[in-house]
């Protein structure tokens, strides 16, 4: 019971966290170009979180290295970059609603990679919350116009998202949240970052002008909110849950994404309100946890 009721606590605490991070995104591109913006938000979470690295150094998954980039990767790089290059040319309300493909996602990799079984039961609330999802991205105000290169970006992103939540479920639980998060940033991802960061310019260019440090509010508050923290909570969420479930967060994120959009003057439209309904309600489908095949 304490369990369950755990993971529904970290399931809306990271759908306010991670569906407030498209807006931050969207502030960042404002002072940085997107590949800044996407190294910056790795390094500073990796340097925050150097401390617990260092401290719990001899904890390192040695045998279990391969897993960790591979989880560092593709949960923590690859798609830092991929948002904030698609958010260039898309609105970051779109944004959170394509990421909620990250469900179905799970589902296929942790089928055919990982062998998870998933009980009908919860198929059928992915795909009413999906459905959910459909009518928000109808209904949102974006002028009707998708265009196709940045939702393959965000879909690979998503894509990403899926193939490190069921490797670290599969072989990463070992470690707990927080070393497994300072591990991912600061022994794996802090190197690539800086280079990222150097290729862009940004070392050379950079200044300590208002601008800049606006900017550097906006990254900052998505890399210490966005992405350490909520990373933390992410491998916490997927201890006492399933990859499935953990993956559900992304059909709650948009709705956070709108109501951001909201305040940052979009509207609301009646088919948002109604999508929002149906993806609360498919959530009600997905209280089973899938078995994994041993």
């Amino acid at each position: 019971m304490k369990a369950e009721k755990e993971k529904w606590i970290l399931l809306l605490v990271l759908s306010l966290i991670w569906g407030s991070s498209f807006i931050l995104i969207k502030k960042s591109l404002e002072h940085f170009n997107p590949f800044q913006v996407g190294a910056l938000r790795v390094l500073i979470a990796g340097i925050i979180l150097f401390p617990v690295a260092i401290s719990k150094y001899k904890l390192f998954p040695k045998k279990h290295i391969k897993w960790l980039i591979l989880a560092a990767i593709t949960g923590n790089f690859i798609p830092m970059f991929l948002f904030p290059i698609a958010e260039t040319e898309i609105s970051s309300s779109i944004a959170g609603i394509i990421n909620s493909m990250m469900p179905i996602f799970v589902i296929i990799v942790g089928a055919l990679v990982w062998k998870f079984d998933t009980t009908k039961q919860q198929i059928i609330g992915v795909c009413i919350s999906f459905a959910g999802v459909c009518i928000l991205a109808f209904g949102a105000d974006d002028g009707g116009r998708f265009k196709l290169i940045p939702i393959l970006l965000l879909l690979l992103a998503t894509l990403c998202y899926a193939i490190s939540t069921t490797t670290v479920k599969s072989k990463l639980m070992e470690l707990s949240s927080i070393i497994l998060s300072a591990f991912v940033f600061s022994f794996v991802l802090v190197l690539p970052s800086i280079i990222a960061l150097a290729l862009t310019g940004f070392f050379s260019e950079f200044s300590f002008s208002e601008d800049n440090m606006m900017g550097l509010l906006f990254v900052g508050l998505l890399s210490i909110f966005g992405t350490g923290l909520a990373m933390t909570m992410n491998y916490r969420l997927l201890k006492v849950s399933s990859p499935l479930f953990a993956s559900t967060v992304t059909l709650l994120m948009p709705i956070v994404a709108i109501i951001w959009g909201i305040l940052d003057g979009e509207k609301l439209t009646f088919l948002q309100f109604i999508g929002a309904g149906i993806i609360i309600g498919g959530l009600i489908f997905l209280r089973t946890k899938p078995a994994i095949k041993k």
